[in-house]
């Protein structure tokens, strides 16, 4: 069975070298020219991963995304003319699962497709769907987070960073392999992403962030995530 690709973009000549490239690796491809088109065939076609223009009449790309993830978690790559650091940071504080900027390889496009595809379907990798850490739960398959029977709102990116540390307790994760394993990427260098997102679930999930009881930086190297009942309460 094919993987299914949308592809967004209101330049019809950007949809000609996706569906060239995307075909040519054996995809299915479904292409929409606006959000609101975007919308109703990610609703018809349920595809296995969307490509989206950022710069777009009407409903824009990251409106776009919001809706889209409404319907259903599904990995998105942003496709932009805009090389910002603002609207990349922007773009993976929302939860993007890539951020590729105009003009683009298409070889580089597809083989990103790939990564990503291959990570949300390679078997095994999560066999536990359910964590428990004292008061604190991470159900994957629900993406929920509850501390103390209260929910903590993370967004998908936030919560595959705290899924990956908390299901490797007291494995030392670096910036750079947070950036492969999450962002299935080596090409940003941004460590800086990695950063802000371990910042955002410590003020949300720690009672005091700067002192944190679950992800503790390991000075010089990255992050892991400890679990001691004795000092969590």
């Amino acid at each position: 069975m094919l993987n299914k690709i949308l592809a967004v973009d209101d330049d019809p000549k950007i949809l000609k070298i996706l569906l060239h490239t995307l075909r040519k690796e054996a995809f299915e491809v479904i292409t929409a020219t606006s959000g609101e088109e975007a919308l109703e065939k990610a609703g018809k076609y349920l595809p296995d991963l969307v490509i989206l223009d950022i710069m777009m009449p009407g409903m824009d790309g990251f409106e776009t995304f919001q809706k889209l993830k409404a319907l259903h978690d599904i990995p998105v790559i942003i496709l932009s003319a805009r090389s910002d650091e603002v609207d990349r940071v922007v773009g993976f504080r929302m939860g993007v699962d890539d951020y590729q900027t105009k003009p683009f390889s298409p070889t580089e496009l597809a083989l990103r497709v790939k990564a990503i595809l291959r990570r949300v379907r390679e078997p095994g990798e999560r066999v536990k769907t359910v964590l428990k850490f004292g008061d604190l739960t991470l159900d994957y398959n629900k993406r929920l987070i509850t501390c103390k029977n209260q929910k903590i709102e993370l967004t998908p990116k936030e919560f595959e960073v705290l899924w990956l540390m908390a299901s490797n307790p007291n494995k030392v994760f670096s910036k750079a392999h947070l950036l492969e394993k999450v962002w299935d990427s080596s090409f940003y260098g941004d460590d800086n992403t990695v950063t802000v997102h371990i910042r955002r679930i410590r003020e949300k999930l720690e009672k005091n962030p700067s002192s944190p009881s679950y992800i503790k930086t390991v000075w010089g190297i990255g992050y892991k995530f400890e679990y001691d009942s004795n000092l969590i309460k």
